[in-house]
């Protein structure tokens, strides 16, 4: 996230002045992180108001260790795993990896940079509503720090000091998260025409591989190898596409109403 204000301006001692300037930053990815996480917008409100209104009771004790966004996104996740509730035929897990990879099938995806930069962009654009629906339906423990760190922005370890969760486990969830929704952009690339040949290694190095490119996902850095089979080609190239059609759900807004009633509610405390 990028938390340049909170370095060239001083926060307010003032609750209220902090809050104002917290909405007007943050409020918007706050209520695009509220609407993946309750995928209802009457929720979302609910999630934005109940972190603000905490957000200011708590600013006196704030001790500005951490970024100020992550202190608030935070208050948010403590917000929705109260706010919570398991929803009829949400599921517990989300597969395996033999489940979430192509390793049997005997068509693949073709890979994005083959094809038309319109076709692309189509698929793109057409995923935005699916992905959202597919966040939404992601068991919470996945879903809360998929969200943090593919829409918001957040690092491993800011998502770790945000949720009380291990890096280690924070990493483990997006990567099977990201597995599951790239199923949804899969099915809308169109396949090759004939069965991949099959790979020189081992299907171990495959892992290996995914392992490696979904650690340069984390960093937001480029991933290289010298050694590709067809199959991880299609996985990464569909990864990449899912993680931009997740950065295109970070575009939200605070809509029309919720920041005046926000700020009236912090003055009525």
């Amino acid at each position: 996230m990028d938390d340049q204000q909170d370095i060239e301006q001083p926060w307010p001692s003032d609750p209220r002045e902090a809050m104002a300037r917290l909405v007007e930053e943050q409020g918007g990815l706050l209520f695009s992180l509220g609407m993946r996480f309750c995928g209802d917008s009457d929720e979302a409100e609910d999630l934005v108001q109940e972190t603000f209104i905490q957000a200011y009771r708590s600013w006196d004790s704030f001790e500005h260790r951490s970024k100020v966004s992550t202190w608030l996104f935070s208050i948010a996740s403590r917000v929705c795993q109260r706010m919570h509730r398991k929803r009829a035929g949400e599921p517990d897990h989300i597969g395996s990896l033999q489940e979430l990879l192509p390793f049997g099938e005997p068509l693949i995806a073709q890979v994005a940079s083959d094809l038309e930069e319109e076709v692309v962009k189509q698929i793109r654009n057409e995923s935005v509503a699916e992905m959202e629906a597919a966040i939404a339906a992601l068991p919470l423990e996945f879903r809360m720090p998929l969200v943090l760190k593919d829409i918001v922005g957040m690092t491993v370890p800011e998502i770790s000091e945000a949720t009380g969760i291990e890096q280690g486990t924070i990493k483990s969830r997006v990567h099977r998260a990201r597995l599951k929704l790239r199923l949804l952009i899969d099915d809308r690339l169109p396949r090759t025409k004939e069965a991949p040949p099959a790979a020189a290694y081992p299907i171990q190095v495959c892992l290996d591989l995914l392992a490696a490119k979904q650690s340069s996902l984390d960093r937001e850095s480029e991933f290289r190898s010298e050694v590709i089979c067809q199959r991880c080609q299609s996985v990464f190239s569909s990864l990449d596409l899912t993680q931009d059609v997740c950065s295109d759900l970070a575009n939200g807004k605070v809509p029309d109403g919720l920041q005046e009633r926000l700020l009236t509610a912090l003055d009525e405390l």
